[in-house]
């Protein structure tokens, strides 16, 4: 409180610079963009808190004092350390490192494939990609600047959240499934094929999926899991089964032809994937623009999507 108590206005100080400089109240009034009555006030009143006139007022001219010109040497500096300080912080946060955490499923099928056209677009921004299934507190942890996150959303508490990807599955599997020795032509079909999963998730999706097809098949069915949901998608690229999965992991395999989709039911849950940041951190240069090339990413890969979906729906196929 003693250091606040012996700084003089910062206003008052600001406008004796500008008036200094000019040695004009009125062009110091225009630039700025105040009254001059308002400069006149502001150096007055640092002229009483000092103690000591800083301008002459001539008839028609305005002259710094002796005092005048001696304080005006460190307000100068000071101004100009300040300015530089704000240049430091402003190209930190312009460029640097900035850490992104997300599950290690979607890094790898879906945001790594992609970051080439960031890295293009922001070449003096270093992407640090954590990728793992902890939930990262962001309120806390200031070494981790945004996270994509699965979940319920889309309140976190202490976070600012937007709903990124809504989300469902569907069966995928390799197209040498669709005319192997056991062709898949219906739900019905899945009884003797493998049905492969994630054993992390918390309900057993294929029960849904099946429920919804209207299908039953035997309780002792052939299944394959993973804790991993690209291990599992790799396992039906390889074509060791057919995997129910989320379409975000699966579109790109899908637009190479790499996977199919074999039926079109589809089962939705509640949970959707959300940009997640710190509350205000959205604002900062590089979490913004991290942020906006995401999105435009999401709807270049929705257009990619409609594209593949148009496909299959035409006759012929």
């Amino acid at each position: 409180m003693a250091d606040r108590e012996r700084l003089p206005p910062l206003t008052a100080i600001r406008y004796f610079e500008v008036a200094a400089r000019h040695l004009s109240f009125t062009k110091a009034a225009q630039e700025l963009n105040v009254t001059h009555s308002a400069i006149s006030h502001q150096v007055k009143a640092l002229e009483e808190w000092l103690g000591v006139p800083l301008f002459r007022r001539l008839n028609r001219a305005l002259a710094l004092t002796e005092a005048g010109q001696a304080y005006l040497v460190p307000v100068r500096e000071a101004f100009t350390r300040l300015a530089e300080g704000t240049r430091a912080v402003r190209v930190r946060d312009q460029s640097g490192a900035l850490t992104v955490s997300t599950m290690p499923s979607f890094a790898a099928k879906w945001l790594v494939p992609r970051l080439r056209s960031f890295r293009e677009a922001w070449p003096d921004i270093d992407v640090r990609l954590s990728a793992t299934e902890k939930l990262v507190d962001l309120a806390r942890d200031t070494d981790v600047d945004c996270a994509i996150r699965y979940g319920r959303g889309p309140t976190w508490p202490g976070c600012d959240s937007e709903l990124l990807i809504d989300e469902d599955f569907s069966p995928v599997c390799s197209p040498k499934l669709l005319e192997g020795p056991i062709p898949l032509r219906t739900p019905e079909d899945l009884a003797e094929h493998t049905l492969l999963q994630d054993y992390d998730w918390r309900v057993d999706l294929w029960d849904r999926w099946l429920t919804a097809a209207g299908v039953t098949l035997p309780r002792r069915r052939p299944a394959l899991s993973f804790n991993s949901s690209n291990l599992m998608i790799q396992a039906a690229i390889d074509g060791l089964g057919v995997a129910l999965t989320q379409g975000v992991l699966s579109g790109d395999d899908l637009a190479a032809g790499r996977l199919v989709q074999p039926f079109e039911l589809t089962v939705t849950t509640d949970s959707a994937y959300y940009f997640v940041t710190a509350k205000g951190a959205g604002q900062r240069p590089k979490v913004a623009a991290f942020r906006n090339w995401l999105f435009a990413e999401v709807e270049a890969y929705k257009s990619q999507q409609a594209q593949v979906e148009a496909r299959r729906a035409r006759p012929g196929r």
